[in-house]
C-alpha cells in the first residue's frame, strides 16, 4: 500500500496503490495527512467518524478525499490513520484518527479530471487530481 505525488500547474496528482480496494481509501488518509501536516507537530490523537457516498467507486474515493480535506479545513484535524473501515456499494465509513493542528487550506477541490480506480497488476490503483 502506498501513494506518490505528481505536480502540475495548479494541481497535484495523487496516485494510490494497494493490494486491496479498501487499501486505496486507507492510503488516501495517509496521503492527505502527509500533505496537510507532519507528525512532528502531532498532538494527542483524536478519533471521529467520517463517511462519504458516491455512485461509482472512483467517485466514492473522490468524495472520501473531499471529506478528509473538509475535516482538516473545518475542524483543524490532520488525518493520520483509519480504523473500522466499511466499504459498501456507494458508501464508505471509518473511524479516522488524527491530531488537531493548523493545516493549510491548500486543496481547493478534488477534480474528476483523470479520476480512475481500477484493478491493476494484481492489486488496485487510483489516480486523483487535486486543485491547489
Amino acid at each position: 500500500m502506498g501513494h506518490c505525488w505528481g505536480e502540475h500547474v495548479g494541481e497535484l496528482e495523487l496516485r494510490l496503490d494497494a493490494a486491496e480496494e479498501a487499501g486505496l481509501f486507507a492510503a488516501a488518509v495517509g496521503a492527505i495527512g502527509e500533505l496537510l501536516g507532519s507528525d512532528e507537530r502531532a498532538g494527542a490523537r483524536e478519533w471521529m467518524e467520517v463517511s462519504a457516498e458516491g455512485a461509482e467507486r472512483a467517485v466514492l474515493l473522490a468524495a472520501w478525499v473531499e471529506e478528509l480535506v473538509f475535516l482538516a479545513e473545518h475542524d483543524g484535524i490532520v488525518p493520520v490513520t483509519a480504523e473500522e473501515m466499511v466499504l459498501e456499494p456507494g458508501r464508505i465509513g471509518a473511524r479516522i484518527g488524527g491530531y488537531r493542528g493548523d493545516p493549510p487550506h491548500l486543496v481547493k477541490a478534488v477534480t474528476y479530471h483523470r479520476l480512475t480506480l481500477e484493478r491493476r497488476d494484481g492489486g488496485w490503483r487510483a489516480v486523483l487530481v487535486l486543485d491547489v
